[in-house]
């Protein structure tokens, strides 16, 4: 297969793993090792940065068929296509299912108990049409109801866990999206944190189950988790991480359950792949040694962009190099920026190197993960309106740099006096949580999100692919430190996967 060929289905990649609020299709399903066991009901908590998936899953698993495709390639996940999902909260706004932003501002404005309102959510999806519950038409009766005949809901869940159990399946609620529950932090975590007493609640159930989908900034344990037993929630968490072995799996799912899937399995790997028969549909499992074995992952990838990352092996190699600069702190990378880089990358080349020997031009890499970095921060804009005032005003500076240098920088441009009056007049939703504390407590949170990095003599380094996209410069000389055994020649990870953050260019 040659390499315009390759490109143009790289060209053709997802715009990422989310599907906004439609349900994926199943050849777009890839089944990463840990996201097995967040998915299993026993994983009351389900935690993932901004991009890892959380929407995505809450979106798959109200589909039969997704289930189905679980449950046949990981036997240990307890899912089916039996299993029954309801929603509890989520992105898209259904007052069927659940109370909206505005409904549960109402509710907790009249001293309305966080718990009460979620345990309202979950009986109301339990209740029987002859229920009293389902005759109320607001969520204010429903809640005022719940809370004043606790032991008829207690004996109700309890019935309709029996007749699951009779059966053999799962119920799941799944609760997404909890940033959208409030606009300010305290109403969030008081929200959350009912959530969690819900859950543990209900653990009690053989199988009826919470599932909770969030942010590592919304599980706070001192927040969320000062509740008796609380850590028997937080002990069944699991988290959709995405460790770089990963993030290569699900682009070689991309290309071989895509446009021309046969040409690019044998390009891929000459093995057999594991094909699966969901209802008239096909998927094919990406062949453990393409996930699993780091020299199969590398040598395939320089087949598609070449060995380096410019005329000799000094500019690093492509298959590190990439996730390398597209890592926060913690070395985590979102699998949307990943499959963006490349996409672009591929789109650059066609244009700009149509005759390259590789699908993938270095150049073109690198103006990939550039346009990686700004949809990342997009992103968090998103989530953090706040931070286009706090990082945007730090535009030509340069990293490493001691603090006192972007504490002077947003002295200069009133940054944290208009972020107070924001906070003020409510103008921004889910200010930093410590912007009491000052420029201290707005470092804190920065360094929470896994943006600005604290250095061992205290200098604040940020990583490229938010300092790419905010105009900041880099100083030279600062250099990761190594997994024992690292050669200079061998990808830059540990034994898990996990990426350093990128040597100094």
């Amino acid at each position: 297969m040659g390499p315009r060929a390759i490109r143009a289905r790289l060209a053709g990649l997802p715009e990422g793993i989310s599907h906004g609020d439609a349900t994926p299709a199943v050849r777009d399903v890839y089944l990463p090792r840990s996201h097995v066991a967040a998915l299993n009901p026993n994983a009351l908590v389900v935690k993932g940065m901004r991009g890892a998936g959380k929407t995505f899953w809450w979106n798959a698993l109200q589909d039969d068929k997704v289930r189905a495709l679980i449950g046949q390639r990981e036997a240990d996940s307890r899912l089916s296509r039996s299993t029954e999902i309801r929603n509890g909260f989520g992105e898209r706004i259904s007052p069927n299912d659940y109370p909206s932003k505005d409904v549960l501002a109402r509710l907790l404005a009249k001293n309305m108990d966080a718990r009460i309102v979620w345990r309202t959510v979950v009986a109301w999806h339990l209740a029987p049409r002859d229920c009293r519950l389902r005759r109320l038409t607001t969520w204010q009766d429903r809640c005022t109801y719940v809370d004043s005949h606790s032991n008829a809901i207690d004996v109700m869940i309890r019935e309709r866990d029996a007749d699951l159990d009779g059966q053999g399946t799962h119920l799941l609620i799944l609760f997404d999206a909890l940033d959208r529950c409030a606009d300010d932090w305290g109403s969030m975590y008081r929200l959350v944190r009912g959530l969690m007493q819900i859950a543990l609640d209900v653990r009690s159930c053989r199988r009826i189950r919470v599932k909770v989908f969030l942010r590592s900034d919304q599980a706070d344990e001192a927040r969320t988790g000062d509740f008796a037993d609380a850590s028997k929630v937080l002990a069944s968490s699991g988290e959709l991480n995405w460790p770089l072995n990963e993030l290569y799996g699900l682009l070689w799912h991309c290309m071989a359950n895509g446009d021309n899937g046969a040409e690019l399995r044998e390009f891929l790997q000459d093995a057999p792949w594991r094909s699966i028969k969901v209802g008239g549909d096909t998927v094919f499992a990406v062949p453990r040694e393409l996930v699993f074995e780091e020299r199969s992952q590398r040598d395939r990838f320089h087949a598609i962009a070449g060995p380096w990352m410019g005329r000799d092996r000094r500019r690093g190699f492509p298959y590190t190099w990439i996730p390398n600069h597209l890592t926060d702190t913690e070395g985590k990378v979102s699998p949307r920026s990943f499959l963006a880089a490349l996409r672009t990358a591929a789109r650059d080349t066609e244009d700009r190197h149509p005759e390259h020997e590789y699908a993938l031009h270095y150049d073109s890499i690198k103006r990939g993960v550039r346009e990686a970095s700004k949809i990342r921060i997009r992103e968090f804009h998103e989530d953090y309106p706040w931070m286009q005032q706090v990082l945007g005003s730090l535009e030509g500076m340069a990293v490493p740099c001691a603090f006192g240098e972007i504490e002077r920088r947003w002295e200069e441009r009133g940054v944290l006096p208009r972020l107070a009056e924001d906070m003020k007049q409510a103008r921004v939703r889910l200010v930093p949580r410590r912007a009491g504390q000052g420029p201290v407590g707005v470092r804190q949170d920065l360094e929470d999100l896994s943006i600005f990095q604290r250095l061992r003599d205290g200098r604040v380094n940020i990583p490229d692919v938010f300092r790419v996209a905010y105009g900041l410069g880099r100083h030279g000389g600062v250099k990761p430190v190594q997994p024992a055994g690292y050669d200079g020649v061998s990808p830059t990870t540990t034994p898990t996967g996990r990426c350093f953050p990128p040597p100094s260019a």
